[in-house]
């Protein structure tokens, strides 16, 4: 009769050529939690009746090499997008250039400047880094780098607005990804939430009236993920950072995107951009790193020097600083509109700017060397919070299977693992988001799930 002694102990499964190359390759400590993790299982089973016979040795160290392999495995992985969606939240947003992952490899690897001033040998700061650059594309006075734009609202709130007034419209009181709630983060910040006029419209004398009944700051909130269409009206910026300039007040833009460009080139609509919220007058802007801007997550605040001055010696400018990676990764990708070459060198501008016929093009040439499947017109999405229900044309592989979910989840398994959609029960990739470097490693996974139908 089998009994739980008839086991193998720790002991005797350490002293096996298994455990051995299990011991090389995952270390002592790891490899002996394993094994004991595994062995408990199986008593665990016999116990309550799930199994009958106690699996031999071989069968047990080859489960404690699974679940050693499940416990190695990242959960953070590189995939192919395949989905047409260029700043996919859920993927991580924007890729990035190479001069920017060249940066940030440079400053990860060894040692550097983030804290030291070369010229005087002595402590400098991390706020310095990328502000010369920000301020030569923008015009700002002076600017500051953290960790994301959710952060940066929260830390000029904090340090401009702590117990005063706020003046926002009923139609900017947005809930963006996460459950970041404008509202909630002017409670955080210790500001008086101030609303005006109604959810679809607002006048200039809404902000007049508030400004007359004490001094307050204005704040604009951009609508990331949302429009609000039909019977709508919104003063001019330009009219409302008058105004407020006449109360002596001061205006705070959250762009959110971070356009320094034209979108309307691409086909889009126009988003405004940072220089434009300069140009008319607002006194902080804050925008994100890895949106429009194409770098990576961070959020970036510019204005008025003495502003700015204030935000940077706020006790919470810590706590959101940006890290070294962070900074050079930034700066790399502001020097590409410095420079005049944004276009060529960020990935998602290379994106954008793809004609329909350059991707019909790649989408025939994948349906060749598939032999399966159909090029159909389609549409492609920004995504990321940015140009909310803006698509452009674009050309699709469509792949008529007998269960479009068990496909896709076919692809999410494959190495590099693939994201595609679905629509009218076909599969459907997009050419656009998918770098020319990913091509091989698509088609390789796609071969590989069509094989196995």
């Amino acid at each position: 009769m089998t009994t739980l002694r008839d086991l193998p102990s720790v002991d005797e499964l350490l002293r096996t050529k298994v455990a051995a190359e299990l011991i090389a390759r995952y270390g002592r400590p790891l490899t002996l939690q394993a094994i004991r993790e595994t062995l408990e299982t199986i008593r665990a089973k016999f116990i309550s009746g799930q199994i009958t016979v106690l699996p031999l040795r071989d069968l047990i160290l080859a489960q404690t090499s699974a679940l050693l392999d499940s416990w190695m495995k990242p959960t953070l992985r590189a995939v192919i997008n395949a989905s047409g969606v260029i700043l996919h939240t859920n993927l991580g947003r924007a890729p990035l250039s190479d001069a920017t992952i060249r940066a940030m490899d440079m400053v990860a690897r060894g040692y550097s400047t983030l804290e030291y001033d070369l010229e005087k040998g002595v402590r400098g700061s991390r706020l310095i880094h990328a502000e010369a650059v920000l301020q030569r594309l923008t015009g700002a006075e002076a600017a500051v780098v953290v960790n994301n734009n959710a952060s940066a609202v929260l830390l000029v709130l904090s340090a401009l607005a702590n117990r005063k007034r706020v003046i926002i419209p009923r139609s900017q009181m947005v809930e963006i990804g996460g459950g970041f709630r404008i509202p909630d983060v002017m409670k955080q910040s210790g500001a008086k939430l101030v609303e005006i006029g109604t959810t679809n419209k607002v006048h200039l004398r809404d902000y007049e009236e508030s400004l007359l009944e004490g001094k307050s700051l204005v704040m604009r909130a951009h609508r990331s993920n949302f429009k609000i269409v039909g019977f709508t009206a919104e003063p001019e910026l330009n009219d409302i950072v008058d105004l407020i300039h006449k109360a002596g007040s001061i205006f705070i833009d959250d762009l959110g995107s971070g356009a320094l460009y034209d979108t309307a080139k691409y086909g889009l609509v126009h988003e405004p951009t940072v220089q434009e919220a300069l140009a008319a007058g607002a006194d902080v802007v804050c925008f994100s790193g890895d949106k429009l801007l194409g770098g990576p997550q961070a959020g970036i605040i510019v204005g008025k020097k003495e502003l700015l001055d204030k935000i940077k010696k706020h006790p919470l400018a810590r706590a959101v600083r940006a890290d070294k990676t962070c900074l050079a990764g930034v700066t790399a990708t502001l020097l590409h509109y410095l420079k005049d070459e944004a276009e060529r060198e960020i990935p998602i501008l290379k994106m954008m700017s793809l004609t329909p016929k350059q991707v019909k093009g790649r989408a025939e040439v994948w349906r060749q060397e598939l032999e399966v499947g159909e090029v159909v017109e389609g549409e492609s999405t920004v995504g990321g919070g940015s140009l909310p229900d803006e698509s452009f044309p674009t050309f699709l592989l469509s792949l008529t299977v007998e269960s479009p979910e068990k496909f896709l989840r076919q692809l999410r398994f494959q190495n590099p693992p693939i994201i595609a959609r679905t629509a009218n029960d076909k599969v459907l990739l997009d050419p656009r988001t998918v770098p020319p470097e990913q091509e091989g490693a698509l088609l390789v996974g796609l071969k590989n799930v069509l094989n196995d139908l």
